[in-house]
């Protein structure tokens, strides 16, 4: 049964407080919902619009809007339509998906209220299928009329797409559809020249790499206002003279002393053993962690322990596992929070699996990436920046930086991980995530080898002495796989920018029975060995 229509027609009720200025009586509310402030703009709900799921799609036909200046070619190109909805003649915005599927439509009617049909969700920036991924500039728009504009007086040739519900969803739309803007040299918001438009690029441009976004001026208020009027020409303008969004990064000393003279609130999160967190004062955002140790030691484990700790402070993580599947990371994590290895078949009913999953994968703040194996550096850092900036990860793992540069044939290991490295330090500054970074170590000179418990150093870093050089802190671990404690890890800090402080920070115990590395003193394990023959 297709789903009844629910107009956009509401009425005044009250004036309110404005939670935004702080007026006692300029927001105004309405009989559907929506409230609007008339002093500095703000408001609630997104006024002219309504979505309805279920509904057929309308029919129409392509052509002309002579009112818009808008000509058949642009109309064919673009797929938009006029047609008649319930009695009224309305214009018709066709969103499609990658594929070039019909996903959504918006329905302009003559009074200048929206409405959305279909699945809005899947379809991204509107006309966002007719272009091929990357090239030299992409324009974004406010409106669909606007986008049709931009893209008539350049011939319907170069890419334009505009976001779905103006400068009231402007972030939310280009961060969904961010990796695919990254892929442009150049970025050019034409945003309407109003107050709205202006607030809107504030939000929209930190999103992007520095100096890729661009800021369009036209000297109407939008784009079609400038065709309607003739002046093609200066939409052609304000598109190749749009200047870099680039704030002045010159700070005059003298400017600093608030900076220097209050405490520094740079906020740390916590490690899970407290040895660490007394050596290292936790970790925190913009800070590479570097985690090494040999073969089979158990860096993954660690660094597991690590992110569910993190999830337990309620940060957002972005878990990148290059050597294990998704199912094995997830059947991990909710390991971790059952106590229980359930990735070994151990038995846990089904309500149990329910309530790690809950606790862990289902809490929104754990994010994966679907990859198996080697990948390239420049297509890593873009789902690291989309984890940062679209899905608000705070931290970042990284398992491990070897295998992002293996599958590249005759390179040098060195210089690559030194690109990789670089790249990845930028990176953390630039979006201030924290990175855990996994790396293997060199073998070293004689007979035993780390996996016989010998000690790790800085030089042993295997590849290239930038991993060493970019990190802020290198954290060894060392465990005698044959020896006389076989489940017993030394945790070593060999580098510490925060605090200065190396050396042993903890020891650390794993238990077969619940797959967990608890933090234990080595004369501990020495006396449940000498009380529990079975330990």
């Amino acid at each position: 049964m297709m789903k009844r229509a629910i107009t956009n027609s509401s009425e005044f009720v009250e004036h309110e407080p404005c939670p935004q200025c702080g007026s006692k009586d300029n927001l105004a509310r309405y009989t559907d919902g929506h409230g609007w402030c008339f002093g500095c703009g703000y408001y609630e709900g997104v006024p002219n619009l309504t979505e309805v799921r279920g509904m057929e799609f309308v029919k129409g036909e392509c052509i002309p809007l002579n009112k818009r200046n808008i000509n058949q070619d642009t109309v064919d190109h673009w797929g938009y339509q006029v047609g008649d909805y319930k009695g009224k003649k309305v214009q018709i915005a066709n969103y499609r998906n990658d594929q070039g599927t019909l996903v959504a439509q918006k329905i302009r009617f003559p009074n200048k209220d929206f409405l959305f049909i279909g699945d809005t969700k899947s379809s991204g920036l509107y006309g966002k299928h007719l272009w091929r991924d990357g090239g030299k500039m992409v324009v974004i728009t406010e409106g669909e009329l606007d986008a049709l504009s931009v893209s008539q007086v350049q011939g319907n040739k170069w890419p334009v797409v505009s976001v779905p519900t103006g400068s009231a969803g402007a972030r939310k739309a280009i961060a969904q559809d961010l990796e695919w803007l990254e892929q442009f040299d150049s970025v050019i918001f034409m945003f309407d020249q109003d107050e709205a438009g202006r607030k809107a690029l504030d939000e929209c441009v930190p999103l992007f790499t520095p100096g890729k976004a661009k800021i369009a001026k036209l000297p109407l208020k939008d784009a079609n206002a400038c065709l309607v009027e003739g002046r093609h020409s200066e939409i052609i303008d304000a598109i190749w003279g749009a200047k870099v969004f680039r704030p002045d990064g010159i700070v005059d000393g003298r400017d600093l002393w608030d900076l220097i003279s209050n405490e520094d609130t740079r906020e740390s999160s916590d490690y899970p053993y407290t040895g660490l967190n007394d050596v290292t004062k936790g970790i925190r955002r913009g800070e590479i962690v570097t985690i090494t140790a040999g073969s089979g030691i158990g860096k993954s484990l660690i660094c597991r322990e690590v992110a569910y700790h993190l999830l337990l402070q309620d940060k957002k993580v972005g878990y990148i596992a290059l050597e294990e599947s998704n199912k094995r990371s997830a059947l991990g994590f909710v390991g971790l929070y059952l106590n229980k290895p359930v990735h070994l078949d151990e038995k846990v009913s089904e309500e149990e699996l329910k309530s790690g999953f809950d606790a862990t994968l289902g809490t929104g703040n754990l994010y994966f990436y679907d990859h198996w194996g080697s990948m390239e550096i420049e297509n890593l850092l873009g789902k690291i920046k989309y984890m940062v900036r679209a899905m608000g990860c705070e931290y970042i793992v990284l398992d491990h930086i070897s295998i992002v540069i293996s599958g590249i044939e005759g390179g040098d290991e060195r210089r690559m991980i030194d690109v990789a490295m670089t790249k990845l330090r930028s990176l953390c500054e630039e979006v201030q995530c924290g990175l855990l970074l996994v790396s293997h170590l060199r073998r070293p000179s004689g007979d035993r080898g780390h996996e016989e418990g010998v000690k790790t150093s800085l030089s042993q870093l295997r590849g290239s002495h930038s991993l060493a050089q970019l990190s802020d802190i290198v954290i060894g671990c060392e465990r005698d796989q044959q020896g006389e404690y076989p489940d017993m890890t030394t945790v070593r800090v060999l580098k510490n920018r925060w605090t200065g402080e190396t050396g042993i920070a903890t020891h650390l115990y794993y238990s077969k029975e619940t797959g967990r590395l608890t933090e234990t003193q080595l004369t501990e394990v020495k006396q449940d060995e000498e009380d529990n023959p079975d330990f």
